[in-house]
């Protein structure tokens, strides 16, 4: 089950839990209303016949998928991939990631720049919006696998901070100031 919680500052190592001690924690709910990500949780035992993710990708319009695995053994380039994940940009399409084996951490910035911290693992899928200044690190297990769904063709490329004057951006900003509606969870 995913957790969040607030992040201190602390940038100098990208695999180790930095959290307030204690930590912050935020519900799911909150997540949502302070960055309006979505999260929703999938058996990875049965997804591919329970029709869950199916019916998600369907009422959502996700008509693309692939999956990536990020570990040393499997990612070429891997140290540079890493360290270009935990760049914080953002993306003009959502970023839709369901997690099948192993874990990591996406951190995304509230409405006052804060950092929350995502710990995601098999089962969760989140959806982080358009214009949310975000990153990803793995956790010391150093693997993930995840699916990538994306709505039409996938757009991979990442607009590093700052980026406030693009379009994506200032639509997120807009509807963070004017509140997210109720999340079907």
């Amino acid at each position: 089950m995913v957790q969040a919680w607030y992040m201190d500052s602390e940038t100098t190592d990208q695999r180790l839990e930095h959290h307030r001690n204690p930590p912050e924690y935020v519900s799911l709910d909150d997540l949502y209303k302070k960055t309006g990500v979505e999260y929703f949780q999938l058996n990875v035992n049965t997804y591919t016949t329970d029709g869950v993710l199916d019916k998600l990708k369907k009422e959502r319009g996700y008509t693309y998928e692939d999956e990536i695995v990020c570990s040393k053994e499997c990612l070429p380039n891997y140290e540079e991939k890493i360290k270009s994940f935990y760049e914080e940009h953002l993306h003009t399409d959502e970023e839709i990631r369901f997690v099948v084996e192993g874990c990591g951490y996406f951190d995304v910035r509230d409405g006052s720049d804060q950092w929350i911290r995502i710990a995601v693992s098999a089962g969760d899928m989140i959806v982080i919006p358009s214009g949310i200044y975000h990153r990803f690190t793995l956790d010391t297990k150093n693997f993930i696998r995840a699916k990538r769904l994306f709505i039409g063709e996938p757009v991979w490329l990442p607009h590093n901070r700052p980026a406030d004057d693009m379009e994506c951006r200032k639509q997120y900003v807009d509807k963070l100031q004017k509140g997210f509606a109720a999340a079907a969870y």
